[in-house]
């Protein structure tokens, strides 16, 4: 599978925070006098994939001990060799929920039917695909059509009750042929059929703005990947030694707490310690 391929205006930015403060002083602490909390925390499996290859059952219980509530399933990597029954049954015993998987664009065009049954089993609420063929690299057309393809298959997942969703890459923010591809598939896709995940350090590094594109697309996006980036946005970070502003930026997403979230820091040299670091500081957090 295709993974990893690797500015908005001052204004732009400016409007966005103005939006999210006012989306966050409605939707926070004015009704309860409560501060917002994220109250399920997940991990994408891709950011513990050496320790998910290595042992996958020890590496989630270490993921429930540090507190996470859900994880998001590498369908891409053959859930690690375990069987679907295998990783649900770990899954329940340990009380975590996996409300997603991340997976090749090719599932949507055969056998998605079975693809369907098969979230069914694992609790899925949503399918999400993170990046296109290599064709995409070189024709906005080819974003359009494979957007026509999901619109599609979306409707056969909201007949089973499941989301069909796409999750932007770096590259996914650059200009071609004098467009943005993500910005073609968001005005492509059926809001009906098809959501957007929003992976804040991925468009931060594609040189993107993602209070901005939340801003825009608020009723597109129901599932996040919280990640930061270095000053220089060419890698990411723990997310307490970034410098993008998640406190903000969690507090500018509308029933957030209905919205799968979770955190991916890509390559760090001991996987477990960054998930406790990352874990620890969004529990940390409040607005």
């Amino acid at each position: 599978m295709l993974r990893r391929d690797f500015l908005a205006t001052l204004g732009g930015t400016a409007a966005a925070l103005l939006a999210s403060s006012r989306t966050a002083h409605a939707a926070g602490p004015t009704a309860s006098g409560a501060p917002g909390k994220l109250e399920r925390i997940g991990i994408e499996l891709y950011a513990v994939r050496k320790a998910m290859k290595a042992d996958p059952v020890k590496t989630l219980e270490a993921i429930r001990a540090i507190g996470y509530t859900d994880v998001e399933l590498l369908w891409s990597f053959d859930n690690f060799g375990q069987t679907d029954k295998q990783v649900a049954d770990t899954l329940k015993r340990l009380g975590l929920k996996a409300p997603s998987c991340h997976m090749s664009p090719e599932t949507i065009l055969q056998g998605w039917g079975g693809s369907l049954a098969r979230a069914k089993t694992l609790g899925h609420q949503y399918l999400i695909v993170p990046s296109l063929p290599a064709e995409t690299n070189r024709s906005i057309d080819a974003w359009k059509l494979w957007a026509n393809r999901f619109n599609a298959a979306g409707e056969d997942a909201r007949r089973e009750g499941i989301w069909l969703a796409f999750h932007n890459e770096p590259n996914h923010q650059k200009e071609l042929q004098g467009e943005i591809p993500i910005e073609v598939f968001a005005k492509e896709i059926d809001p009906k059929a098809v959501r957007l995940q929003l992976d804040c350090g991925n468009m931060l590094m594609g040189g993107g703005d993602p209070m901005d594109f939340l801003s825009r697309h608020r009723s597109l996006i129901h599932s996040f990947h919280i990640k930061n980036v270095v000053a220089d946005k060419s890698a990411d970070t723990e997310l307490a030694k970034g410098t993008f502003d998640i406190k903000a930026f969690l507090a500018a997403i509308p029933d957030l707490n209905k919205k799968p979230c979770y955190v991916e820091q890509e390559g760090p040299a001991d996987e477990l310690a960054a998930a406790k670091a990352n874990f620890d500081y969004l529990k940390g957090l409040s607005w």
